[in-house]
């Protein structure tokens, strides 16, 4: 969210998807599910939206971030569907 809001002074938007999970390094670049699953949550994200999935929300629990439930995605490429929150 700090990356997000310093880019809109430069008249930016982003897009933010977050999980985690156990990544792996191939070819020199970070991989596997978790960056995976990451990639396809920024894919679902409005432009200035960070978007977490549930994992995230559930693992900063009393960090004071709030969430706004997104309802439930298929993200592309990944199995199951998975619930999806915008952070502030």
């Amino acid at each position: 969210m700090a990356i997000r809001d310093g880019v809109r002074g430069l008249m930016l938007e982003i897009r933010a998807g977050v999980h985690t999970g156990e990544c792996e390094v191939i070819a020199g670049k970070t991989g596997g599910i978790a960056a995976i699953v990451g990639a396809r949550v920024r894919e679902q994200a409005a432009p200035g939206e960070v978007l977490v999935t549930s994992t995230v929300r559930d693992l900063t629990s009393g960090s004071g971030l709030v969430f706004e439930d997104r309802g439930t995605r298929a993200l592309k490429g990944v199995p199951r569907t998975w619930q999806l929150f915008a952070a502030s």
